[in-house]
């Protein structure tokens, strides 16, 4: 290894320390702030709490044995919603990308459920759902699938048109064009759907 491969790595190492301990210092700087504010009645103490009461609520689960009882449910409930939505808006991105007048009529629509207050819905949810984990499931559901649906449509839609050309000129099927060039080529929205779809879900849950 030469003395310039070996000052990269560690300029580079350096980077991610210093990233790593700025991160640590933001984390540790808003934790201060809000307990501070919290504590000289700044901000409601019941609306907002302060890191003090979750520590000792966290404490109090474990003392009880029930944090991981806690921890468990919430991610079944946020797995579930997780790969439900990015499997629906998958195949419903698929089938809008594979019928443009159906993806035309849709659309609207789409934006529509996707500017909705979600949260709001909670009660009448619970009131067809029940108080169970259907009832959580739907709501997480009802965050993350429009979005997930969205981004990996867009995401089809980008493919650039001229190699759609190139394969059917070479008499490629719909089915070929849409596993060997559309979806590779819809890799890295896929992907970034995941990160949001795993956000969306814990938010809805």
């Amino acid at each position: 290894m030469t003395n310039e491969q070996k000052s990269f790595l560690k300029r580079r190492k350096i980077r991610r320390i210093t990233i790593m301990i700025i991160q640590i210092l933001i984390v540790v700087f808003f934790l201060l702030t809000w307990e501070l504010l919290a504590s000289k009645n700044i901000i409601n103490n019941f609306v907002f709490s302060k890191p003090s009461k979750i520590w000792e609520t966290i404490l109090n689960l474990i003392a009880t044995h029930n944090l991981w009882i806690h921890i468990f449910t919430t991610l079944k409930e946020v797995l579930i919603a997780f790969f439900l939505g990015i499997f629906l808006g998958f195949i419903i991105a698929i089938i809008l990308y594979e019928f443009p007048l159906l993806s035309e009529i849709v659309d609207p629509f789409l934006t529509l459920i996707n500017s909705l207050p979600k949260v709001a819905l909670g009660p009448l949810i619970i009131i067809i759902a029940g108080a169970n984990i259907k009832s959580v499931i739907i709501m997480a559901l009802l965050i993350n699938l429009i979005i997930s649906i969205m981004t990996i449509y867009g995401g089809f839609q980008n493919t650039n048109p001229n190699k759609i050309k190139l394969l059917k000129s070479f008499k490629a099927t719909k089915l070929q064009i849409l596993t060997k060039l559309i979806i590779p080529n819809s890799y890295q929205t896929i992907i970034s759907s995941l990160k949001i779809n795993i956000s969306m879900s814990l938010i809805g849950t």
